[in-house]
């Protein structure tokens, strides 16, 4: 029995040894020899055996003897470090990773010069005299021409990412010029441009360079080489939380009770199920209910293998549906490619070898990859003492590395978990909503509508009062978004802006200008209300970042059950109206006033809902209780004072006179509208000719996005050209700007 005990131990872990044979999971076998155990009698493949013992025979032999491939010596030296840091150091294939690096620089050589604005950049950044919105104030743009460099030095670094060549710069150029473009302007912030930007910022974190790429084709140490399981983890909680996190925010009543997101069901994607439901089924359950069910659900379903077939395939309805009915870029594609990315590491690979033979060439490596031992494995001590230090230093510098990346992910993963959560900290950019919009994961959750914007500028040198047109001064994508109107700190650098620019024109004769703005708006169907005091002066108004600002009025919450009731009066005041009549529903803080100007062919009531108003208007008052009508005069304007303890509610009740007493006016404007929806060019294309008028439109906003920016280079090296008496230049920019306002 003794005699037998060491045999079949050894046949006992030697067979487990010969199991776990492996580089990678997959694994690349050494070369290995037959040797027979003279106990058993039995044949075994194994590699070349080493004795340790001379004292021993072959039959004597521990396994501790027989020489392990680089992922099993892995393995077996992290045997009694079992916990997170050795989990998330395993091995895994870089197929999959190589593979999401290929797809996101791809879409991002897309998006570049369409959402990112390569195409409108003499429309964006060519006045160096407009209003910017720059997220640090000393953050300023750049001369036109360099602004055109420094978008093609972010697609060539895109490109880059996407075949793999000079990885880390190309990562690190993608960076450094991507977050200074999204740094510059706050007024297009969204979360997937913001997402845009940590991808780039993981990937540089990660070796995703080692597979399908220039530089392992050229560096034979990185070629086919796996990464360390945290790389795959770190893009997965970063693609989970964008679901988790959007259906956490979602939890909130304006979402789960249908006022965020209205009008969806009128588009076509929802037209198989119009046949069977309602539209006002659709818009609460499909789109709201279903949409939080979703966003809370689908990093789950993604993450383990028996549910993840059913994550991809509501996933992929649920982009392919946005892609249709919203203009949000690349992101929808983006997040098609992410899905992918939580299949097995090795997919790629398994996939390419399922091919035909013939496209053997143009497919990737379908061998098992390699373990970096630069990274995972110890070094063995030498003979000499020298060889020992070395080997010493060897594995001092690997555990300090290991130690120092899964440190920087880990920091990286707490920030993100945080991030959405700060605004109790940046108070200054809060208003309605929290904090600045594009980090928080809170898509979908707001939709506004802005009623009225007034712009008044007092020289309180002279006393005198002046009107500006809002948006002035501002390029013509920001002005029109008028995202500036809505936060705190974008009113602030507006304000300051204007006051410098009204102080520099000399003809204005407005030395000391105070700016009030005046804005009316309505979030998820609110009452339309004031967001800022408009009788505060806001270049003077204090602001900071860990503040919030006195001189933002608070949104009407106690106001929000009435939204169900507006519906009703709405609808009841269009069924007794003609089809050329308008409601808006106001509300006023006490001991404010509104001033209200009536065109001419308009006839115009005001209904209160709530509380007490005095009506001016032509040197008469007129005081209105609740449920009282008012008629005011057209072509005039009115003053209504709140006077009430509580805040005031009323609605106007519009009428466009000109068109409700003129049938023949009516019956042209109906007919413009069935011409117009009759004879939609689009909607009479067959699918082929949509997606060759798309890629035509894709490939000149492409190749005009290029000629500009080689012209710009051209520009910087030779000089810029005078603009001609035919005023070509001129007009080449004008041009330009005509292509881009009516892309927009």
């Amino acid at each position: 029995m003794n005699c037998l005990q060491p045999s079949a131990l050894i046949l006992a872990e030697a067979t487990t040894a010969i199991k776990n044979r492996k580089s990678c999971k997959a694994g690349q076998f050494e070369k290995t020899e037959k040797i027979k155990f003279p106990e058993i009698g039995r044949e075994m493949s194994s590699p070349g055996i080493r004795n340790r013992h001379p004292g021993k025979g072959k039959g004597d032999q521990n396994v501790e003897d027989v020489p392990m491939s680089s992922s099993q010596q892995y393995r077996k030296q992290n045997a009694d470090n079992v916990g997170l840091v050795s989990f998330l150091t395993q091995p895994e294939d870089p197929a999959n990773l190589g593979v999401f690096r290929i797809l996101f620089g791809i879409l991002m050589m897309i998006d570049i010069p369409q959402e990112r604005g390569m195409s409108g950049i003499a429309t964006r950044w060519g006045d160096s005299t407009l209003c910017f919105f720059p997220l640090f104030n000393w953050l300023k743009p750049l001369p036109v021409d360099w602004m055109f460099v420094v978008y093609l030095v972010m697609f060539m670094a895109a490109f880059g990412i996407a075949v793999g060549c000079c990885y880390r710069s190309s990562c690190l150029l993608f960076i450094i010029t991507y977050w200074y473009i999204f740094f510059l302007d706050k007024t297009v912030w969204n979360n997937h441009s913001y997402l845009y930007g940590l991808i780039s910022v993981m990937l540089l974190m990660t070796n995703a360079n080692r597979y399908w790429s220039i530089d392992g084709y050229f560096n034979e140490s990185i070629r086919n080489t796996c990464v360390p399981r945290w790389n795959y983890w770190l893009i997965k909680f970063q693609i989970f939380l964008v679901f988790f996190y959007a259906g956490v925010k979602k939890l909130d009543m304006d979402w789960m009770s249908g006022y965020s997101m209205t009008g969806l069901s009128k588009k076509w994607v929802f037209d198989p199920f119009r046949m069977f439901v309602s539209d006002e089924f659709i818009d609460l359950y499909m789109v709201h209910i279903c949409g939080l069910i979703f966003d809370l659900s689908e990093g789950f379903l993604l993450l383990f293998d028996k549910t993840r077939p059913i994550g991809v395939f509501f996933g992929s309805m649920f982009h392919l549906m946005n892609s249709q009915m919203f203009s949000i870029g690349m992101f929808p594609w983006t997040m098609l490619a992410s899905m992918p990315f939580f299949f097995r590491s090795d997919w790629p690979r398994r996939l390419s070898r399922a091919m035909p033979a013939c496209f053997v060439c143009f497919l990737p490596l379908q061998d098992d990859p390699k373990v970096d031992t630069r990274f995972t494995e110890r070094s063995e001590n030498g003979s000499t003492v020298s060889e020992q230090r070395a080997g010493e230093c060897q594995e001092r510098y690997i555990y300090i590395r290991k130690t120092f990346l899964i440190g920087l992910a880990s920091f990286y993963v707490i920030v993100q978990l945080f991030l959405p959560w700060s605004h109790f900290i940046t108070q200054g950019y809060n208003a309605w909503t929290n904090g600045l919009y594009g980090y928080s994961w809170d898509m979908m959750v707001h939709s506004w509508s802005t009623q009225h914007i007034r712009v008044e500028v007092v020289d309180m040198a002279t006393s005198k009062s002046n009107f500006l047109i809002p948006g002035v001064w501002i390029a013509g994508f920001s002005r029109r978004k008028s995202r500036w109107s809505s936060h705190p700190d974008m009113t602030k650098q507006y304000a300051t802006c204007l006051a410098r620019k009204l102080r520099e024109h000399a003809e204005l004769n407005i030395s000391d200008p105070a700016v009030y703005f005046d804005i009316w708006r309505s979030m998820n169907r609110r009452f339309q209300q004031r967001i800022f005091d408009p009788r505060v002066d806001i270049v003077k108004a204090p602001w900071s970042p860990f503040e919030k600002p006195k001189w933002v009025l608070p949104l009407m919450v106690d106001l929000s059950p009435w939204r169900s009731k507006l519906d009703e009066i709405e609808q009841k005041a269009l069924s007794e109206n003609n089809n050329y009549t308008d409601v808006v529903f106001v509300a006023d803080f006490p001991g404010l006033n509104l001033e209200n100007f009536v065109k001419e062919d308009l006839n115009a009531s005001i209904t209160v809902l709530e509380g007490t108003v005095v009506v001016e208007q032509g040197g008469h008052n007129v005081t209105l209780e609740k449920n009282e009508v008012h008629t005011v005069q057209s072509n005039d304007t009115h003053i209504v004072h709140t006077v009430s303890q509580i805040p005031s509610c009323w609605m106007y009740l519009y009428t466009n006179t000109t068109l409700a007493n003129n049938v023949t006016l009516q019956q042209h404007e109906q007919e413009q509208r069935t011409h117009k929806r009759n004879s939609s060019i689009w909607k009479n294309l067959t699918m082929v000719e949509k997606f060759e008028f798309f890629m035509v439109k894709k490939i000149f906003l492409f190749a005009d996005s290029f000629q500009d920016a080689f012209k710009a280079v051209r520009n910087i090296v030779h000089g810029r050209q005078k603009t001609g008496s035919d005023g070509k230049e001129e007009g080449s920019r004008q041009d330009h700007e005509a292509k881009d306002t009516s892309d927009e």
